[in-house]
């Protein structure tokens, strides 16, 4: 039964107001009215900014993600309020802050995560009579009420958690012995204890079965969300690309990462469904730089597990032809948290009944001449410590003092490096004349900086009294 906060209505009556707030009704819809679109969201693992182009000039080739955004726009200002696995995934599918769900950092196995009362994107979207599949780590909450078939998700196969949660964790094999790592399908465990054996198929079999759905959805609409394991580690790839990136084992998985996006657009040409899907390619945070040759690469400042750019702000192409400019580039700014709502209003689905966060940003995705983003500011957080505000035009992001760890020394080959601690104070960065966070500039422009401090106190006060 769908797990929302309030009695659903008849599912025709809760399609009938969807499709009303889009301009349309089912009599319309039946003869011959434009078709609700199809929505692929592929969403990385500690995906590095640089790792692929057109964001990077990596030295192996990613052809596949290259022509996704020849087709659509890549947007540079996109961030995630919190650069951390089960954080990040749940404001991304509850279209709510971590201060509002308080799910914080990453979740480990049997965690609750996200709790059932507040609705996912695939509950809503379903509720207004989309196809609904999760293929991949899921990592938002680990019980019956909180894993994808009780979540709105008609498939699902994958991971409850993060890959490197298992016997053979370099640093912590006795958190994890007594809880195997399972490969789950359609609800029931398919694979007892995942293996150095099975690591690397899982982005094959999610691949595979992505392709599956997609064939089999052609009346549409649909919902795939394709959440991949990798490039988190322990880093596997199938046997094919072993070697193929002559850079190491971290290339090699990017170069298979990036097939699948290969594979996901070839179904959709082939089905005829490939004018008609927005396809949205992102990563749930940025690298983990602890370990060295085994993780990516940003430009930013820091990375996975801090409140800076190298940690919040994550590469993402959209492609859906016709709507989106083909071949741009945007600066505007906007946050995962959106994604809900937008995707809504382009499915004339309404929203959950629960509170949420993110605001339609279709405009500003669009690029519709004069839009403006409905937001005063963006927070970002690290656990439950929340760390400051970035404004909603991506110019100004205000510090809050707070601790941050920096790589001392990175692992290599698997192996985890060592942190040290460092302190930032009360900080103000002007984003467009220092992207790096490097300059504070706090004293220059005190009416910015009381602006965004405002911001912050107001945020406080709302998520985290």
């Amino acid at each position: 039964m769908p797990l929302m906060t309030h009695n659903p209505p008849d599912r025709r009556e809760f399609l009938r107001a969807g499709l009303a707030a889009a301009g349309l009704g089912l009599a319309g819809l039946a003869k011959g009215a434009p078709r609700r679109p199809n929505f692929v969201i592929i969403f990385l693992d500690d995906a590095g900014w640089s790792d692929f182009r057109p964001f990077g000039k990596p030295d192996y080739p990613t052809p596949n993600v290259a022509r996704l955004a020849s087709g659509g726009c890549s947007f540079t200002n996109f961030y995630v309020p919190q650069a951390v696995c089960s954080a990040s995934r749940s404001a991304l599918l509850s279209g709510c802050y971590p201060g509002r769900t308080r799910v914080f950092g990453a979740h480990g196995p049997r965690a609750r995560g996200l709790e059932p009362a507040f609705a996912t994107m695939g509950q809503t979207l379903k509720a207004a009579g989309y196809r609904t599949a999760v293929f991949g780590k899921w990592h938002i909450g680990d019980q019956p009420d909180t894993r994808p078939p009780a979540r709105g998700f008609d498939e699902s196969c994958g991971l409850m958690y993060s890959n490197d949660m298992w016997e053979f964790h370099p640093e912590h094999p006795r958190n994890y012995r007594q809880y195997p790592l399972q490969f789950w399908d359609q609800g029931r465990i398919k694979i007892e204890r995942v293996t150095r054996e099975h690591q690397p198929m899982l982005t094959t079999w999610y691949t595979e079965h992505a392709v599956d759905f997609i064939r089999r959805s052609k009346a549409g609409p649909f919902l795939l969300y394709l959440p991949h394991s990798m490039p988190h580690v322990p880093l596997f790839c199938s046997q094919r690309f072993k070697g193929k990136s002559g850079t190491g084992l971290y290339g090699d998985v990017i170069m298979e990462i990036d097939w699948s996006v290969g594979e996901i657009l070839k179904t959709l040409k082939s089905s005829g469904l490939e004018d008609n899907t927005l396809v949205i390619f992102t990563s749930d945070n940025g690298p983990w730089t602890s370990y060295g040759n085994h993780a990516g690469k940003t430009i930013y400042r820091e990375a996975k597990g801090t409140g800076f750019d190298g940690g919040t702000r994550s590469p993402c192409i959209m492609r859906y032809p016709g709507r989106i400019p083909a071949g741009s580039f945007s600066r505007r700014t906007f946050s995962t948290v959106d994604l809900l709502p937008t995707l809504a209003h382009l499915a004339g689905a309404p929203l959950p009944k629960n509170p949420i966060d993110g605001k339609n940003v279709w405009d500003l995705i669009s690029a519709r001449p004069g839009a403006v983003n409905p937001h005063d500011y963006y927070p970002f957080s690290t656990g439950a410590n929340f760390e400051g505000v970035i404004s909603a035009d991506g110019r100004w992001k205000l510090h809050l003092p707070h601790a941050y760890r920096v790589v001392a020394a990175p692992g290599r080959d698997g192996m985890a490096g060592k942190y040290r601690q460092e302190r930032i104070e009360l900080s103000l960065f002007d984003m467009e004349a220092d992207p790096f966070e490097t300059v504070n500039v706090i004293r220059r422009f005190p009416e910015i900086a009381a602006r965004m401090q405002a911001y912050a106190e107001q945020h406080r006060r709302e998520f985290y009294n």
